[in-house]
C-alpha cells in the first residue's frame, strides 16, 4: 500500500494540528496503521497506532494529548494532536502492515512493511 503523510506545519505550544495518511492501492482498513517519529539527531520512535479492529496504542508521553482514528470511507488514517509541546517537534511518518495481531508489537518499526515520506511538526515555545 502507497501512503502519503500530509498535515505537518510550524505551531506554537499549546495548539492543535491533524496529521493524515492517506492510502493508495489497497483498502487501508484491513491494515495496521502507526505513526512515528523523528526528531534531528534521535531514532525514530512509536506515537501511535491503531489495528485492524480499532484497538489503539500510545507513547506514554502523548496519552490524553493525541488521538489516532481511521476514516475507511475516505482511505485514511488521522493522528489528532491537541496541547502540542516543543519535544513534538520532530518529522512524523505512517506506516501499515497488513495484520491481525494484538499487542505491543505496534510500536516496533521492523513491524511494518509500508512507510509514508513524513511530515514536519515543529512546535514553537
Amino acid at each position: 500500500v502507497q501512503l502519503q503523510a500530509s498535515g505537518g506545519g510550524l505551531v506554537q505550544a499549546g495548539d492543535s494540528l491533524r496529521l493524515s495518511c492517506a492510502a493508495s492501492g489497497r483498502t487501508l482498513s484491513r491494515y495496521a496503521v502507526g505513526w512515528f517519529r523523528q526528531a534531528p539527531g534521535k531514532e525514530r520512535e512509536f506515537v501511535a497506532a491503531i489495528n485492524w479492529s480499532g484497538t489503539t496504542y500510545y507513547i506514554d508521553s502523548v496519552k490524553g494529548r493525541f488521538t489516532i482514528s481511521r476514516d475507511n470511507a475516505k482511505n485514511t488514517v488521522y493522528l489528532q494532536m491537541n496541547s502540542l509541546k516543543p519535544e513534538d517537534t520532530a518529522v512524523y511518518y505512517c506506516a501499515a502492515k497488513l495484520a491481525f495481531v494484538s499487542g505491543p508489537i505496534y510500536s516496533k518499526v521492523g513491524f511494518y512493511d509500508d512507510w509514508g515520506q513524513g511530515t514536519l511538526v515543529t512546535v514553537s515555545s
